[in-house]
């Protein structure tokens, strides 16, 4: 399948000289898009000629946060697409509308950051995947953990063998509370079908990055989960709070993943980890440690200043790759197969608990 390791990714063939900025546009400036943005706008060589957004409040936060480059503002996105004067689009919205964004963006010619997850639905994912695997066009997806410099420099150690053969990956998510039940993305995050559920939404950050752990796809996936503590609450609300799934990787590893959304604060073993066991040892991806298996034998730090989730400098790198992807020819750390295996990755542990069943790869019926 090619190695995820690398990226996979293609050389695009029609990269844009240095000296000229970049005419750049979002769609969607909610809380993630406009995280986006401020990161955009912090970088050489790239003004923001256009935002949109169907909420007023969030499009004049946004035309105010890029008042510097006196961008238009739209509440329909189609116009954007149309507009040949812009070069690349971020794509930020409730997650059912990446993908006929994302298709739309690439029969227009433009370099496009897709915000994770980039489908719902495995139908819809390979789609975008047949429309877009031949193109010579930049495509970012917005799993910034690819460009964590902790994750790059600990998981080449890891593919050159310094825990021995990976043999399995534990990993978990965790929160001492709901997402707000009353908050800003409420319309849509507690809709299955608009969000993908948690895995598709969220977790897809933590299956990706396993992913690449393994240099490799599942090739099955079994679980259980549901709304456990929230059972309709808010009301009609389709996803879960709590699940937790077993993989097996195409190269025989081992994965188990947890997420819940009730683990109280203070009670030990909270927010995010990955633990990856080898033949002669094991890695703490979260603290950037190597244990090796001998008794007595000291753990060793593989990067110095590595604890916590990643920080935020990664999303800043993986802007900042985007557009030197534009600029450069050079591949992006998340092109769109990271994109679609990751999300597929979820969209199959999602399927599994759904459907009370083992769920296999071929299940999907996808291209890739």
């Amino acid at each position: 399948m090619g190695s995820l390791a690398a990226g996979g990714a293609l050389r695009p063939s029609h990269a844009q000289g240095t000296d000229e900025p970049i005419p750049t546009a979002f769609i969607g400036t909610g809380n993630r898009g406009s995280a986006l943005l401020k990161g955009t706008l912090n970088e050489a060589g790239v003004k923001v000629v256009a935002v949109c957004d169907i909420k007023p409040d969030r499009l004049d936060r946004a035309a105010t946060m890029a008042a510097r480059d006196t961008p238009v503002t739209y509440s329909d996105w189609r116009r954007i697409i149309d507009r040949k004067d812009i070069k690349a689009v971020f794509i930020a919205t409730p997650c059912d509308l990446h993908v006929e964004m994302a298709i739309a963006a690439y029969q227009a010619g433009k370099h496009i950051y897709c915000e994770k997850p980039i489908g719902v639905t495995a139908e819809s994912v390979n789609r975008l995947w047949r429309a877009g695997k031949d193109s010579k066009l930049v495509f970012q997806t917005g799993l910034g953990l690819r460009s964590s410099a902790r994750n790059r420099t600990v998981i080449a150690k890891i593919h050159e063998g310094i825990a021995g053969k990976v043999v399995m990956i534990r990993a978990h998510r965790t929160a001492d509370d709901d997402l707000d039940h009353n908050g800003s993305s409420a319309d849509w995050f507690f809709n299955a079908k608009r969000s993908g559920d948690v895995i598709v939404e969220m977790a897809v950050h933590n299956l990706d990055v396993c992913n690449w752990v393994a240099d490799s796809r599942p090739a099955w996936a079994a679980g259980a989960g549901g709304a456990l503590v929230w059972p309709d609450d808010p009301p009609g609300r389709t996803n879960m709070d709590g699940y937790t799934l077993t993989y097996e990787y195409a190269n025989g590893i081992k994965f188990t993943f947890t997420q819940v959304f009730f683990h109280p604060n203070g009670m030990p073993g909270g927010g995010q980890s990955t633990m990856v066991y080898g033949t002669t040892g094991g890695v703490d991806l979260s603290t950037a440690t190597y244990f090796p298996r001998q008794r007595g034998a000291q753990p060793v730090k593989l990067m110095e200043g590595a604890g916590g989730p990643g920080g935020s400098s990664q999303y800043d790198s993986h802007i900042s790759g985007f557009f030197n992807a534009i600029r450069t020819g050079e591949p992006v750390t998340a092109p769109l197969k990271v994109g679609c295996i990751g999300t597929l990755t979820a969209i199959l542990g999602r399927e599994a608990i759904y459907r009370k069943k083992m769920m296999t790869w071929s299940d999907l019926a996808v291209d890739l």
